[in-house]
């Protein structure tokens, strides 16, 4: 690829100069009287900005892409057309530089190709990293039967070979991870949410939204170090020893919590902004019909802000099967079925993790399964955003 940052820089500073240039030859074009051109000279400069750069930007994205799929190194041919389109433009865009040229409608057709390039990026990387992980998971899948994978209740990798790699325990540990902690996060973040936006004074929003934010800028390990510091001791030693649940700090429990306070803030400051955002007259509606403040909150505004709410809290809970440092200190890295909250158990994401660490071959089964058990997950967010389309959908209020 460095046979290519240099023809591109050196059209990068063409486009910098056909901005300038440009203007000036549209006011020659113009005999000094702008009032002669259809376009202002500025939307000529920004026209041949454009024209140099943005065909050269496709081309090196093309050029890249091509390489990579075809693992080869671009070489002097592939700078030649980089930068014999951005000559092109740069010249083009110049000799069309008139009194009757809409340069203005040729920019913002570039513009628009930008636009629509930005907004495909997150499909393009999404359909990427699924193609990615399904190539890699049809090659575990070919080692390793996916029988034994999904339905088998043992997790016992060994890279000698022999290893048991049933996903049960580790999906179970996810879901009761987030589980635990979307029970404590959710009722706390809508309740304060609720508040802050029905109830606060505004001197009281001004303090205590930014506060609850902060929560969200806390490193995960400073939240990690926190549930084996602290929380993890001060549940064995209260409660899972005097009940004898256990006698360990690491536990899903102390996992749970700790990222329920992590998640406070994504459903907190989403929800509230949501019933922010429900018309005031619908209030006034309801509280001139006799309703009471508590009533209007639960039939009118809730209702109302209901796909809000359901997206927050798909964001918490896709935020917590993902996590993996709060699950490494706080959670332990046992992989186990058990009823039991005290017991420390593990996760998905933690187990991708250690099975791609260090000296590793990605020709095993052992290394290989990281992939499916990503894979995984993916299916797994899929189906939460689906189901709560559904649910959105289905109790939704609709208002004229």
């Amino acid at each position: 690829m460095q046979a290519l940052t240099t023809p591109f820089l050196v059209v990068i500073a063409l486009a910098v100069i056909g901005y300038f240039f440009a203007k000036t030859r549209a006011l020659q074009v113009a005999g000094g009287d702008i009032r002669t051109l259809v376009s202002l000279p500025r939307q000529h400069a920004l026209n041949t900005a454009l024209s140099t750069l943005v065909p050269a930007f496709g081309a090196v994205l093309l050029i890249a892409l091509y390489a990579r799929i075809m693992d080869v190194t671009p070489g002097w041919f592939f700078s030649l057309v980089v930068l014999g389109l951005g000559v092109t433009g740069f010249v083009l865009s110049l000799l069309g530089i008139k009194t009757e040229a809409r340069a203005r409608t040729h920019s913002e057709r570039w513009i628009m190709g930008l636009l629509i390039f930005s907004s495909s990026i997150a499909i393009m990387t999404t359909v990427g990293i699924v193609f990615s992980m399904l190539f890699e998971t049809f090659n575990f899948f070919g080692q390793y039967d996916w029988r034994d994978f999904f339905f088998s209740t043992t997790w016992s990798p060994n890279f000698r070979g022999n290893s048991d790699l049933g996903i049960l325990p580790l999906l179970w540990g996810t879901l009761y991870v987030s589980f635990i902690a979307l029970l404590f996060a959710v009722p706390i973040g809508l309740f304060a949410a609720i508040y802050l936006s029905e109830y606060a004074g505004p001197r009281l929003r001004v303090v205590a939204k930014p506060a609850i934010e902060v929560l969200a800028g806390i490193p995960t390990i400073v939240y990690g170090l926190f549930a084996l510091i602290t929380v993890g001791p001060l549940l064995r030693d209260y409660f899972a020893e005097p009940m004898g649940l256990g006698q360990s700090a690491s536990s899903v429990m102390t996992a749970g919590l700790v990222m329920g306070v992590m998640l406070i803030p994504f459903v907190s400051s989403l929800s509230d902004d949501i019933i922010n955002a429900v018309p005031q007259a619908m209030r006034d509606g309801s509280l001139g019909l006799g309703a009471t403040h508590s009533e209007t909150i639960r039939q009118v505004v809730l209702p109302a802000a209901l796909p809000g709410i359901v997206g927050a809290i798909l964001l918490a809970a896709s935020r917590a099967i993902g996590e993996t440092m709060i699950v490494v200190l706080g959670a332990g890295a046992a992989a186990r079925l058990s009823l039991n909250p005290f017991e420390a158990m593990t996760t998905v994401t933690v187990k991708i993790v250690s099975q791609l660490t260090g000296d590793t071959d990605f020709a095993s089964p052992e290394t290989l399964v990281a992939f499916a058990l990503g894979l995984t997950l993916f299916v797994i967010t899929l189906a939460l955003n689906v189901f709560a389309l559904y649910i959105v959908r289905k109790y939704r209020e609709q208002y004229e």
